[in-house]
Formats: C-alpha cells, sequence, structure tokens
C-alpha cells in the first residue's frame, strides 16, 4: 500500500514537472531536418568546434607553413598537409619562407581535442565554433584548404581574433625605488 502512495506521488510529480516551460531545446527546432527555420544554437565564446586555419590580413596569407607539427601530435592522424616556397617571401613581401600548398583535414576523425591548437607555432589553426557540418556522403566530411580558410576567417571576423604573438602585452610594472648601496633603514653601524 506505501508502495503505492510512493509511485502515485512520484507520477504526480513528474507531471506537475511537465507543465513547466522546458530547459532544453528541440533539434532542429521548428521545421524538418531538410528546411530550417529557426536560428542555429547559440554557441558560448569559448566553444570549441572543428578545427580551422587562420588568414594574415596584414600579409594576405595563410598563417600556416605546412610544418606539420600539428599532424605530427595529432592522436588520430585526420589531418594532411604539404607546403611550397612563399612567392611574397620572394618579392620581400612576407617573411615565411615556406607556406601551405594544400592541407586536408577528416573532420569524421577528429576529436575536437584541441592538440593540434597548442602545439602550433605560427597560431595557423584554431578551434572554430563550426559544429554542424554532417553530410550524406562518406567522405563529405573531408575539408580541404579553401574551405579551412573560409571557416578560418569566418571564425576571426565573428569574435574579432588575433594571434596570440601580437596581442598587446601588459607593460611590467615598475620596480621600487632600493635604497643606494645596499644599507638598509634602522641598521646602525658601529665604527
Amino acid at each position: 500500500m506505501i508502495n503505492s502512495i510512493k509511485g502515485l506521488l512520484l507520477t504526480l510529480v513528474s507531471t506537475m514537472n511537465g507543465l513547466r516551460s522546458p530547459v532544453t531545446r528541440q533539434y532542429p527546432e521548428k521545421g524538418t531536418l531538410w528546411k530550417r527555420e529557426e536560428a542555429p544554437t547559440p554557441v558560448q565564446d569559448r566553444f570549441m568546434g572543428f578545427p580551422a586555419l587562420t588568414w594574415d590580413g596584414e600579409v594576405d596569407e595563410p598563417f600556416c607553413t605546412s610544418c606539420m607539427v600539428c599532424i605530427r601530435h595529432c592522436p588520430t592522424q585526420c589531418m594532411t598537409s604539404t607546403m611550397k616556397d612563399n612567392p611574397l617571401q620572394q618579392e620581400g613581401k612576407s617573411t615565411r619562407r615556406k607556406i601551405v600548398d594544400s592541407f586536408e583535414i577528416n573532420l569524421n576523425r577528429c576529436i575536437l581535442c584541441g592538440i593540434c591548437v597548442e602545439v602550433c607555432n605560427f597560431d595557423a589553426i584554431v578551434m572554430s565554433h563550426e559544429h554542424e557540418m554532417s553530410t550524406f556522403q562518406r567522405n563529405g566530411d573531408r575539408v580541404n584548404l579553401p574551405v579551412l580558410l573560409e571557416i578560418g576567417t569566418k571564425f576571426q571576423r565573428e569574435t574579432g581574433w588575433i594571434p596570440p604573438t601580437k596581442r598587446a602585452k601588459p607593460e611590467p610594472e615598475a620596480a621600487p625605488a632600493v635604497a643606494g648601496d645596499g644599507d638598509t633603514e634602522g641598521s646602525e653601524s658601529s665604527s
């Protein structure tokens, strides 16, 4: 008898909770899978989506030099890359001797760990906010250099991204003045 009452109370409580507005979102909201009518789910600033390559607007070339450090450190080996001599460096417009020729990421294999971003010496790869890139083709999630640069420039534009090496560093605080020749106040010298 007591267990029946407990079950009835549990049912009533869950029914009363059903009258509240939901705290979750239906995906995709209002519409079918093929025709979406609602804005995409907003993401937080620190959200880590798929990796993307960044663009250096000052020199008008990618930051990536295809040094392959990210490829060597990737736990799933989902990236491939090749490099070429930088024509802008030969003209004296860029300091990068080599530049990326081709770059591909298999997003089906990427585990979004962010190791590639951490090991990059050139601020060339970022974890973008892109997360809705599924396709119906088996290899449809293989993303090449132009698409990676497009995703990266979109991320840079939307977030106001500045390369960490070019961000303004706070000036060091001035050291307090130290007494002349090492004497400390309050010490008496005996002669």
